[in-house]
């Protein structure tokens, strides 16, 4: 057999294996097609079994730590400062004087002129008595000099008061909150001076909606998260209810006593959890797996048989992020909650596990047998 003849013996060889090939993977194909086909088709959701568990009502509400009792201070004087005893913070007792105002002098010289003229009168009182007794007088001269030495002691009270406006004092124990002058400030009558508080009457104020007003009641317990202490959750009650609604806001304001309270300030923002009502077997659905329905009303997507099942559901109260479910849904139903947004009913869907099932590691480790190359396409696989 010459050259030639094996040359062309080995060309119809390769041609005969071209075409075996060939049809090999003619009769794969349409197999890994369809296969192909059917994964992308079937969308990737998570999942969650529907429960019966206790659904709590809360009224959320935003207020303030404000103080009870508090005070405004001025004096009907006027004049310069002249001297400002105590500052913000600073703790006082009933009387203390805060500050002290000038142009004293005029009041002052004018109570030593009433009691000279006081002590005149009580005098001639005196005498007036001795001779109405002994019958030198008649006994309405006695009327006239009594009423003479009242009138005289009611200005001198009167001039007393006067200087003591020059002296600003603590009407009760409290708290200076604010110093509204400094040293050298003229004032005139009745101006704001000073504030201050009593730390005793500390609480916090809320405005409660009208559609809620009317089921408050005192001593009414409910919780409260203060922003300055973030991660507590304190108890407390009513502790007062103002009895109309503001006609602005139409809210009803509350105030609340905090139960062992950690040190509050004037102004502190505060959250108060009120709990309305529970609904001891609720069947409750995160709110981000209801779907609008085209016609209106809502629906949910549950997970039968590998597909998705469109049902019409009835909702009824929110809270925490969930919502009640009053028909349409069954305890043990698998409800989709991932991945539903673009679902029709009766689709192919599949289960992806959730984030973090996984332990740490595991991902990186390839199967017996497989490459770190195929580990890594198959992770890139999950991903998409």
């Amino acid at each position: 057999m010459n050259q030639h003849t094996i040359l062309n013996i080995g060309r119809a060889g390769m041609l005969i294996f071209s075409i075996a090939l060939a049809a090999c993977n003619k009769d794969v194909a349409p197999a890994d097609a369809t296969k192909g086909k059917a994964e992308i088709k079937a969308t990737a959701v998570r999942v969650e079994t529907v429960k019966k568990s206790p659904l709590v009502l809360t009224l959320a509400l935003t207020g303030a730590v404000e103080a009870g009792r508090i005070a405004q201070l001025a004096s009907p004087a006027e004049g310069p400062v002249l001297s400002i005893k105590v500052r913000e913070g600073d703790l006082v007792n009933a009387g203390q004087v805060l500050l002290m105002l000038g142009r004293t002098e005029g009041a002052s010289a004018l109570v030593s002129s009433l009691r000279e003229d006081t002590k005149k009168e009580e005098d001639n009182l005196m005498r007036t008595r001795r001779l109405v007794d002994s019958g030198a007088l008649a006994g309405e001269q006695l009327d006239i000099a009594s009423a003479n030495v009242a009138r005289m002691r009611a200005q001198m009270v009167k001039a007393e008061e006067t200087t003591r406006d020059y002296a600003v004092r603590a009407p009760w124990p409290g708290m200076v909150s604010k110093m509204k002058v400094r040293d050298g400030d003229f004032v005139g009558p009745r101006a704001p001076l000073a504030e201050i508080y009593d730390p005793a009457t500390l609480m916090v104020r809320v405005a409660v909606p009208e559609q809620a007003a009317a089921s408050l009641t005192n001593g009414m317990k409910l919780d409260v998260e203060l922003d300055a202490y973030p991660g507590k959750r304190l108890a407390g009650s009513i502790s007062r209810l103002y009895p109309y609604l503001d006609p602005r806001t139409r809210t009803r304001i509350a105030e609340v006593k905090v139960v062992d309270a950690p040190p509050l300030l004037p102004g502190m923002f505060a959250r108060v959890f009120l709990v309305q009502a529970t609904i001891p077997d609720a069947l409750t659905v995160p709110a981000h797996s209801l779907v609008a329905l085209p016609g209106g009303g809502t629906a949910v997507f549950i997970m039968k048989d590998g597909e998705s099942v469109r049902n019409k559901v009835e909702v009824g109260a929110e809270a925490n992020g969930r919502i009640e479910i009053r028909s349409g849904l069954n305890a043990g139903d698998q409800l989709i909650v991932s991945g539903q947004e673009n679902l029709k009913d009766r689709a192919p869907v599949k289960v992806i596990s959730p984030a973090g099932n996984k332990k740490a590691g595991d991902a990186a480790k390839p199967a017996a047998g497989e490459s770190q190359e195929g580990t890594k396409a198959a992770l890139t696989n999950d991903k998409s």
